[in-house]
Formats: structure tokens, C-alpha cells, sequence
């Protein structure tokens, strides 16, 4: 039996913009408050536009750094490997199988580490991590409840401000 699939997987983000903001934080804040004010939430999307690939540099790649990267990945296997034969040979010894499983993987880790970066030639020779951002994050809801979301938005309190409780005194 399939799982049910939400209908909008896949479609264009449907609706009238309610909102705008510079920040994801402060879209999800509306949607929340939204949701504390009992509107159907399932009829809102937040659609990040202005999209940008940012890479940020964290070093210099060289043969050391790629030989140390690949023992310590290589390290891993290696101890991952070691305990599966540990668990798996009844009366096996710490320094008989685990050890020499270690130093192997982390040897092979640091072979392929330097290889690989060898064979990059000097095209690459830093390392860096990516992400996608959104300049701009709207607030969409389906047109036929888009005045009402609007309504209730206007009642959000300020950013920072201690929220309004039923008992409180206007």
C-alpha cells in the first residue's frame, strides 16, 4: 500500500504573497503564529527567490592535509571493520584483529587521500563548503483564505515583544 503524496509535491507554489522578509527566521515566525491562531496552515508555503550558491573557502588543500583527511575516513572503515569481525569471530583478540584493522584502513585512506588529490593536478587545491541561499523569503497562501491570513497577521506582535495572552488588559 503507497503512502498518500501531498498533491503539491512537484506543482509551481500556488497563491497571493501575504508576506515578505530578508530572513527564513522570520517567515517561519508568521507561519507559526498562523498556526497558533488555528488558520489552516496547510494552504501557506514560504518560497525562497533570489537563489545564490555560496562557497565559502575553509583552507588550503596540500598533500599533507589530503594524506591525513584520507588516514582519518580510511581510520573509520577500518575501526567500523575491525568491531564487525570482533562481534563476528567468537574469541577474537583486541590487538589480533580491531588494531591491525584500524591501521590497515587508515593506511589505505591516506594512499587514496594523496592519490587523489594528486590526481586533481593543481586545479582544486583548496577545500570548501557550499550552500544554496534565498535573498528573499514570500509568504504565499491560497487566494480564497489570503485576506483572512492577512487579518491576522496584522495582529502579530512586533519582533521581541512578550506575546498578548487572553487574560491581558488592552
Amino acid at each position: 500500500m503507497q503512502t498518500p503524496r501531498d498533491p503539491r509535491l512537484g506543482a509551481q507554489p500556488r497563491g497571493e504573497e501575504i508576506a515578505a522578509y530578508e530572513s527564513y527566521l522570520e517567515a517561519q515566525r508568521v507561519v507559526d503564529f498562523l498556526s497558533d491562531s488555528e488558520f489552516p496552515v496547510q494552504q501557506v508555503t514560504i518560497v525562497g527567490t533570489d537563489l545564490k550558491m555560496v562557497e565559502r573557502i575553509t583552507g588550503r588543500r596540500t598533500y599533507m592535509h589530503a594524506a591525513l583527511q584520507g588516514a582519518a575516513s580510511g581510520a573509520w572503515l577500518g575501526l567500523f571493520l575491525g568491531l564487525m569481525f570482533m562481534l563476528l569471530v567468537p574469541g577474537a583478540q583486541l590487538f589480533g584483529i580491531f588494531v591491525p584493522a584500524l591501521l590497515i584502513g587508515a593506511g589505505f585512506g591516506m594512499l587514496w587521500g594523496v592519490v587523489g588529490h594528486a590526481l586533481t593536478g593543481g586545479r582544486r587545491d583548496f577545500s570548501s563548503t557550499s550552500q544554496v541561499m534565498a535573498s528573499r523569503f514570500a509568504v504565499l497562501c491560497l487566494t480564497e483564505s489570503a485576506d483572512r491570513a492577512r487579518a491576522l497577521l496584522a495582529k502579530l506582535p512586533a519582533e521581541g515583544a512578550a506575546p498578548r495572552t487572553n487574560d491581558s488588559q488592552p
